[in-house]
């Protein structure tokens, strides 16, 4: 559930840390060592076992990895951490690099030496990352060297154990699908690739295919996996068995044959012998299951894991049940927003009580699992900072006057939410107004978007800011993002984003519409809803079958802040139009006060 962090670390641990590791690289013959912040599965969420980069330099955030030799080290974090790495990492130990701008290939090109080992752990690194490391290394003379244990481990003393989270089952009534349907679907999309059999390093991915959740990791729920996918005939499960009860074993054994996770390296090198075909996705499979493979005279078969894109696509079940997620959702989020406006003018809120009450209307449905994600509670300067972790040291109060930023999303059994909205608490100024109306505008834009069949994401990705471009304003991150059926709140292949995306979006899936504005060191603006793609109706004199987006989010946009100026007629009347629906949906699940605040907060404006 919802937890604050401590940005602030014992710093001096870092430098002891890593003068062990070194020692430990010297005694293997090593002149230095990659950490990155990652698991064996790439996954956003990493269990305490696998925080080696957390271990090491004190770093907590969710990107970034550490190079380290024998006379220097750096830590590469993205700029949605620059603030935060300096709080938590000694410079003294590690200089502060840009994961993009100033990226490890680079200084690995810039700072080995000729003749110099440099190793890493080939679980934990994908093909492609690994292909480019390699390069950079050759380039200044040195070898990257692949080794069997990881030495951050070896003197890690009290490294917790793996985690063990039980598997159940996910009902059909929230699949949609049975599990012997999707393995035979699947088995003909990997036949179709022209491989025997495909590898799922991708614990959602398995999640999806064998109808199965788990409790491995924060706020997702997964069973930390593998397996193997043949184009006919039953999956390979690999997976600690402790994790299954005897009834879950019992289902699961009809499906898919179970195994340990260490023996996927030992069958991926027997289908090598075999002389199988084995499809790998290269951005998310580690070196050491592709060499497993290629070694041993297999064939591998470079391409996506083939579930990411059919999981992607939601099923009628899983559409109605993300349906009813956000209806509960919205009930518990107009409770909360009631509450918020009438409570933070009087003062004595901070981020964390604010963040915690949220939870608390979510967990008065009876149905949340979790939150979705670590809230976004940001108050004033902090709503600027866009991927903001609220922490005990930097636990602001919600002052009169000011702007306060909330992102957070629930976990439910039958769908999963993520939901931003920007609050006024007293008095905003005109040109915090103009700013949100502007963000405003660019949702909607989204949100009223029509485009033909075979659109990508990144061609709608403009429509989200032409409005801040015409005032010179822009902002710093993607439009939006995929989000699971209770799986990841983040998920691929699809998103709207400026970066490149060849992904068509098509109907079922499900995205966030969540365009933003960031003033420095004063304060943030983002509207979240979330999406489903749907078919459109044809447009008269047109020829092209058309999408288009139907809002799944039921929640008020603070009207307040909204300058009707600045809004076209089109603009007002979407704006009226989901209120209503806001109204229409969540207003008769509410009780008489919360109900009255919201036939308030979503009157017509114009």
């Amino acid at each position: 559930m919802f937890q604050s962090f401590d940005t602030v670390n014992d710093k001096s641990r870092g430098p002891v840390r890593l003068a062990a590791l070194r020692d430990e690289l010297a005694s293997r013959g090593l002149d230095g060592f990659l950490v990155p912040r990652a698991d064996a599965h790439q996954g956003e969420y990493v269990p305490d076992s696998d925080c080696r980069l957390e271990w090491l330099t004190g770093f907590t955030g969710s990107a970034g990895i550490a190079g380290v030799l024998s006379d220097k080290a750096a830590v590469f974090i993205d700029g949605r951490y620059t603030i935060q790495v300096r709080d938590q990492v000694d410079e003294e130990a590690f200089a502060y690099r840009h994961l993009i701008d100033e990226p490890l290939t680079g200084w690995l090109r810039e700072n080995a030496a000729e003749g110099q080992k440099i190793g890493y752990d080939p679980m934990l690194h994908p093909v492609r990352q690994v292909r480019s490391l390699k390069a950079a290394c050759e380039k200044a003379g040195a070898q990257l060297v692949a080794i069997e244990s990881n030495p951050v481990d070896a003197v890690w003393s009290d490294r917790p154990e793996a985690p063990l989270g039980a598997v159940k089952m996910h009902g059909m009534q929230f699949a949609g699908e049975s599990a012997a349907d999707k393995i035979k679907r699947i088995g003909e999309l990997i036949a179709g690739k022209e491989a025997d059999t495909a590898l799922l390093t991708q614990p959602d991915s398995i999640a999806w295919l064998l109808n199965i959740r788990g409790s491995d990791v924060m706020h997702t729920p997964l069973p930390l996996s593998f397996a193997l996918v043949p184009t006919n005939g039953k999956p390979s499960l690999f997976i600690d068995g402790r994790k299954l009860s005897n009834e879950v074993r019992d289902e699961l054994s009809a499906l898919a044959d179970i195994a340990g996770p260490t023996e996927l390296a030992p069958t991926l090198k027997a289908l090598g012998a075999e002389g199988k075909r084995v499809l790998i996705d290269t951005g998310l499979a580690g070196q050491a299951l592709y060499d497993a493979v290629a070694d041993n005279g297999g064939h591998v078969v470079e391409g996506q894991e083939p579930t990411l894109l059919p999981k992607a696509v939601k099923n009628q079940a899983e559409i109605e049940g993300t349906k009813a997620a956000h209806l509960r959702d919205g009930v518990a989020y107009a409770g909360f927003l009631a509450w918020f406006e009438k409570t933070a003018p009087l003062g004595g809120l901070t981020e964390v009580v604010v963040a915690e009450k949220l939870e608390e209307f979510r967990r008065e449905t009876g149905a949340l699992k979790d939150i979705s994600f670590d809230t976004i509670s940001a108050a004033g300067p902090h709503g600027a900072i866009c991927h903001y972790r609220v922490s005990n040291d930097s636990n602001l109060p919600i002052e009169l006057n000011s702007v306060y930023l909330i992102d957070s999303g629930a976990q439910y059994e039958d769908g999963t939410t993520d939901i931003t909205r920007t609050l006024a608490v007293g008095a905003v100024t005109a040109e915090q107004c103009k700013h949100f109306t502007l963000v405003l505008k660019g949702h909607i834009a989204i949100a009223t978007a029509r485009f033909p069949v075979g659109t990508t994401g990144s061609q709608l990705d403009t429509l989200a800011r032409i409005d801040l471009w015409k005032q010179g304003l822009d902002f710093d991150h993607g439009t939006g993002h995929g989000v699971g059926s209770y799986l990841g709140v983040h998920e691929g292949p699809q998103r709207i984003s400026k970066a490149p995306n060849s992904i068509a979006l098509k109907p079922g899936m499900i995205l966030s519409n969540e365009p933003g504005y960031y003033r420095a060191d004063e304060y943030g603006i983002r509207i979240e809803n979330l999406e489903l793609v749907t078919p459109a109706a044809a447009i008269e004199g047109g020829d092209q079958k058309m999408l288009g987006f139907e809002p799944l989010t039921l929640a008020p946009i603070d009207l307040r802040m909204v300058d009707t100026k600045l809004l076209s007629a089109f603009e007002l009347n979407w704006l009226n139009a989901y209120h209503a629906r806001v109204r229409e949906l969540v207003g008769p699940l509410l009780d008489g006060e919360t109900k009255a605040w919201l036939e308030e907060a979503t009157r017509p404006v114009s």
